[in-house]
């Protein structure tokens, strides 16, 4: 595959996530006020988009409360830092088993599988620019659960998120999942641009060597905008990969908690580093007008 680098890149900073890394740094944001500080700090730092989850402000546990996630986006739309807002959709979909000799009935301490309308509740209530969607069932390495999305279901999700006018961000975990939003594309339920996040070295998925990360970039359309990161320490190797690749670039504390060896890593930090390579190779950092300019996204004003 020639070289094929894009002039212009745009870096996503994926804020917290909905791991257990709450308690493994104290920088992983927590309360709503702390995720959209995280957030503005990143973009002042060259991220033109924020992927956010939230969390319980007092546990740090991962939860999908509305509430939560309006006070994170009205209070990034009330700042004076302009940044394009993703969330997540990838919670509710989480099925924990019994052991292998009993593996029903369902293990209720981790289960939460709800329905395609609660799994889209606060986008709905918040109107994001962009939000996530996990084109595939898959065992996560985490813990023993396997992330469920059924094809109704990521059919029933995006056509929710199309509806509300909000942008698709496919996140593909292996090549199984671009095979499954091609035929969502084909079926007219995600709509041109399509965008597409290929997610690497995430157990059990897509592995980060080079030679599996060449081949979820070749299922990629030359039509889509693709974007790309790996987990821990070979996130800032791949923001490389992903802009020789022709792609955009993901890093952030969801997928990596240090900056270098023995000194944990805020986003803006993160951030700052991964815009250091992107410049250094040559391709300029976009704005969060150059990427609504492209995605067609529509800037909304705080409620």
């Amino acid at each position: 595959m020639p070289l094929a680098m894009r002039k212009k890149t745009f870096i996503t900073a994926a804020l917290t996530g909905s791991g257990s890394t709450q308690d493994r740094s104290d920088k992983v944001p927590r309360s709503p006020e702390q995720i959209a500080n995280a957030a503005i700090d990143a973009a002042k730092a060259g991220a033109a988009v924020v992927h956010c989850h939230v969390r319980d402000p007092e546990t740090g546990a991962p939860v999908r409360d509305v509430h939560l996630y309006r006070e994170v986006v009205e209070r990034i739309r009330a700042s004076d830092t302009d940044v394009v807002i993703n969330l997540t959709a990838g919670m509710g979909g989480d099925l924990v088993f019994g052991p292998p000799d009993a593996p029903l009935p369902l293990q209720a301490a981790g289960t939460d599988m709800v329905s395609g309308e609660e799994r889209v509740a606060h986008l709905q209530a918040c109107r994001p620019e962009i939000a996530t969607l996990d084109c595939g069932t898959m065992n996560f390495a985490e813990a023993d659960y396997v992330m469920t999305n059924t094809p109704g279901m990521l059919r029933d999700m995006a056509q929710r998120m199309t509806d509300l006018g909000i942008q698709i961000e496919i996140e593909a975990f292996d090549t199984g999942h671009l095979w499954f939003a091609k035929q969502l594309v084909e079926e007219g339920i995600i709509r041109d641009p399509v965008m597409v996040q290929l997610c690497m070295g995430v157990p059990w998925g897509a592995p980060d060597d080079m030679n599996t990360f060449m081949a979820m970039v070749n299922n990629v359309p030359s039509d889509w905008v693709h974007s790309a990161f790996s987990i821990g320490k070979h996130q800032m190797a791949f923001v490389a990969a992903a802009v020789l690749s022709g792609g955009n670039v993901r890093v952030g504390l969801e997928d990596n908690l240090w900056l270098e060896r023995g000194r944990l890593a805020s986003n803006a930090e993160l951030v700052e580093k991964a815009a250091g390579i992107v410049t250094a190779m040559g391709v300029e950092i976009m704005t969060p007008a150059e990427v609504r300019a492209e995605l067609n996204l529509v800037k909304r004003d705080p409620v």
